[in-house]
């Protein structure tokens, strides 16, 4: 009997974190972030102790989200209409997730950010000279192939909704035309952050789906490189 009630022990947890996949999407975010940062670990080939804190990192992302997930379905099951103090639950909850999101973004920082200007650095190899007229051309090619393409899926408009995410592209554009302009790896690596946070905010705010904000980042960065590219190689 204790062994069957341990096994259902587990079965129950992981249909929890089944149904947290399947109904939140914060959860699903978490997820590919921590495929991606994962992936990142083991292709930049990260020290052992690294690797245990981005692990950390990760399971207190995932288990906040759990515990926030699983405060506002007891506080929907109890509370009907709106009660202040439902609310003040859903927040508190709320922000131990954002708290472990951060926590979990330094020890990004701190993992990857030399090695990420390392990376980058050794692309400026390829870019010797860069005018700024070739961000404002590029930012335009950009903005170009979006609406090109966005009248060819036929979704959304400009600003909102479709493939690919403008937003995205011209964030990511611009992010990667501050690294070839300024030739500094440090500088890239924060425009590409900021331009990740704006990507993240399309997502958020539901306008956009990842596959959409993924599309258009790869078009900002694509469209961008190959212009300083042609120019001066």
């Amino acid at each position: 009997m204790r062994s069957r009630s341990l096994l259902w022990s587990f079965n129950y947890a992981i249909e929890g974190i089944v149904y947290a996949l399947r109904t939140q999407r914060n959860m699903r975010l978490h997820i590919i972030a921590a495929g991606f940062v994962l992936t990142a670990a083991i292709l930049l080939d990260v020290t052992r102790l690294e690797m245990v804190a981005l692990l950390f990192a990760i399971g207190f992302v995932l288990f906040t989200e759990l515990i926030n997930t699983a405060i506002e379905s007891a506080v929907d099951l109890s509370v009907h209409g709106f009660d202040p103090r439902a609310k003040v639950a859903k927040d508190v909850a709320a922000g131990g997730v954002l708290i472990s999101s951060l926590i979990a973004v330094a020890v990004g920082y701190v993992v990857f950010f030399d090695r990420a200007r390392d990376i980058v650095a050794e692309g400026f190899v390829v870019v010797l000279r860069s005018p700024v007229h070739l961000t404002v051309i590029a930012l335009g090619l950009t903005g170009l192939a979006v609406l090109v393409l966005k009248a060819f899926v036929r979704e959304g408009t400009f600003l909102k909704g479709g493939w690919p995410s403008g937003h995205a592209a011209l964030a990511t554009g611009a992010a990667t035309a501050v690294g070839y302009a300024t030739r500094s790896s440090s500088a890239a690596v924060l425009a590409l952050f900021i331009a990740a946070l704006v990507v993240q905010s399309r997502v958020e705010s539901g306008t956009h789906t990842i596959p959409q904000v993924i599309s258009g980042a790869l078009v900002g960065f694509l469209i961008t490189t190959v212009v300083f590219q042609v120019f001066f190689v």
